[in-house]
């Protein structure tokens, strides 16, 4: 029997090092069906053929020392090729060391002391032993999909724990059904510590979404889901709703993840998660359109899958076919990896817009009382964020002379108060909760790009707010970092442009206005002239562009131009298109 799930040399390697595999030496009873062979060949039980190795030559494999020293030069397109090509075998013991390396890069919380999971343990439970009692699960568990992947009750305990610290310590996760899921997952190649961190990397990214943590995003991801499919799997949507009609396609797509994460095959899903640990969320999205052609095809061919036996309910069906899915996983990752036109940014784009029609409708739905009030208090600056940026800013407050018939010129003053609650109306709602803070000002720090970067590349969001030496006062907030100039895209070079359709321009005196990205009217291809929204360099930073920007500025801050742009469909900024800056302002969000 040990032959057929490992091979006698690799059995004797990973014998070997199965102490430092496992921080618990006993992790091993966690399973039902196990991964990780044990050094007796009387304890293999295995119940499932997708544990034993295919008959013949087994291809050259990379090893985990290859992937570490890649990933230590931070070299991830190399790993992502990597990644995508070599099928590890079910059980090999590489995952063990490569699911928490790839997870690891994610961590915003660097240098975690030994034993902080174990001291949240204790927080929690008032004890590291495990309980034999039942725990209950988080609020934003999913308890009709705790898949446990072949966990005993041991290990289904462990998995338990672990989203239970993960929601004490990451107060803002409101709802998450795929976090058990994965958790399950992990559990299998590593310990319990191990597995935390894991998901503290990936709940914790901000380069790469992983794993949704709110309604919102749960129901903007799946909506995103079903607006690609619509362009990429256009005769498998054509013929859904040809054979049923009465059947609303939203709720095939609620259950887009589940295709996935219940449906699909242990061994196909071992697999996508080696891309998606490195890769994030688009590697499930490329997954779903793949199993939603070949179903189609299948239902063309095969009477399982007839329109008689699918059309009360297709959603149900998917994940039946998904079940005996008729090809292997190489080949269902390779189809997934071939899809053409479906680029990061197209996926953010879709995301993006999708998310700020619901959150429009949302508003609208509410009924006007609540409109009201969302507009004259909700949405608007707290008491302590009005008092912070009353006694930082020095762009807020314009004085104006003025001479009147028959009287002496007097001053009036625009008030912080008025500026500061239209520019708060305007801000995504969820960035009004957080408090903000002042990162730069030309005032204080001086005006140098270099310095600029320094204090503010690393935030995100931010907002900029210029005054102008003609008392004009307009800027941008800007919904990335501008750390991103420095990213490199998969063929090795820096794009010219970064950042979301989130981002907008706004003028505050002396007119009134905002901007925001052009692509949030209509589902209408706009082109690349549309998406110029931020830019930046060691002599200059743009925001907006395609035919003109609309916020230019140079390396000294001190001169600056703004002109209409496609991005944001603006007129210039400022009436004389060029301008003398006063004063820059850029204020960051603290807890975002």
């Amino acid at each position: 029997m040990v032959g057929k799930v490992l091979g006698i040399r690799e059995l004797e390697q990973f014998s070997s090092r199965r102490s430092s595999i496992y921080v618990d030496p006993e992790c091993e009873k966690f399973f039902e069906l196990p991964l990780f062979i044990a050094a007796s060949s009387n304890d293999i039980t295995t119940k499932c053929q997708c544990w034993q190795f295919s008959p013949g030559k087994e291809p050259a494999l990379r090893s985990f020392t290859e992937i570490q020293q890649l990933l230590q030069q931070n070299k991830k397109r190399d790993v992502k090729n990597i990644l995508r090509e070599n099928s590890w075998p079910i059980n090999s013991p590489i995952r063990s060391q490569l699911w928490p390396a790839l997870c690891a890069q994610h961590l915003t919380k660097q240098n975690i002391v030994d034993g902080f999971y174990w001291e949240m343990v204790h927080q929690v439970f008032g004890t590291t032993e495990l309980s034999e009692k039942p725990i209950m699960l988080p609020a934003f568990v999913d308890a009709t999909h705790c898949l446990p992947y072949h966990l005993t009750s041991t290990g289904r305990a462990v998995a338990d724990r672990i989203v239970n610290v993960l929601g004490y310590d990451c107060p803002d996760i409101t709802y998450s059904p795929v976090l058990y899921p994965i958790t399950s997952l992990l559990l299998h190649f590593m310990s319990e510590e191990e597995a935390y961190l894991c998901l503290a990397g990936l709940v914790g990214s901000k380069e790469k979404t992983f794993i949704n943590q709110t309604k919102l995003q749960h129901e903007v991801t799946w909506k995103t889901v079903m607006q690609i499919a619509k362009k990429h799997t256009k005769s498998a949507i054509a013929y859904f709703q040809r054979i049923c009609p009465g059947q609303k396609l939203e709720r095939v797509f609620m259950d887009w993840c589940w295709w996935i994460l219940a449906g699909l095959p242990f061994q196909h899903l071992v697999r996508i998660m080696d891309c998606f640990f490195h890769e994030g969320i688009k590697v499930l999205y490329r997954v779903a359109l793949v199993i939603l052609n070949l179903f189609h095809k299948e239902c063309q061919s095969n009477n399982e899958w007839s329109p008689d036996n699918i059309k009360n309910d297709i959603g149900n069906a998917l994940i039946k076919f998904c079940k005996k899915i008729p090809v292997s996983p190489a080949k269902l990752l390779h189809a997934a990896f071939s899809i053409r036109g479906l680029s990061t940014q197209y996926i953010s784009r879709i995301f993006i817009k999708t998310e700020m029609l619901l959150k429009s409708r949302s508003a609208l739905n509410s009924g006007s009382k609540q409109l009201i009030k969302s507009r004259s208090s909700d949405n608007l600056p707290t008491s302590q964020s009005q008092v912070n940026i009353q006694m930082m800013s020095h762009t807020l407050t314009i004085r104006e002379h003025f001479g009147l018939p028959g009287t002496t010129n007097f001053i009036k003053t625009w008030t912080d108060r008025q500026f500061l609650f239209t520019l708060w109306s305007w801000l995504p709602v969820r960035i009004t909760m957080y408090q903000p803070v002042l990162l730069y000002t030309t005032e204080e720090h001086g005006c140098s790009l270099t310095t600029f970067y320094v204090r503010v590349e690393q935030h995100e969001p931010t907002l900029l707010m210029i005054k102008t030496c003609n008392n004009e006062v307009f800027g941008a907030y800007c919904s990335s970092r501008w750390f991103e100039r420095n990213v490199k895209d998969d063929k090795g070079q820096r794009q010219a442009y970064f950042g979301t359709g989130e981002t907008f321009l706004f003028s505050l005196y002396p007119e009134r206005a905002k901007y925001p990205w052009v692509g949030i009217e209509g589902d209408r291809d706009l082109g690349h002239s549309s998406e110029l929204f931020m830019a930046a360099d060691s002599k200059m930073i743009t925001i907006g562009g395609g035919e003109g920007q609309a916020i230019w500025m140079d390396e000294n801050i001190r001169f600056g131009k703004t002109d209409g742009c496609k991005t944001f469909n603006n007129p210039p900024l400022c009436p004389s298109g060029d301008f003398e800056i006063r004063v820059l302002e850029v204020y960051g969000f603290v807890g975002v």
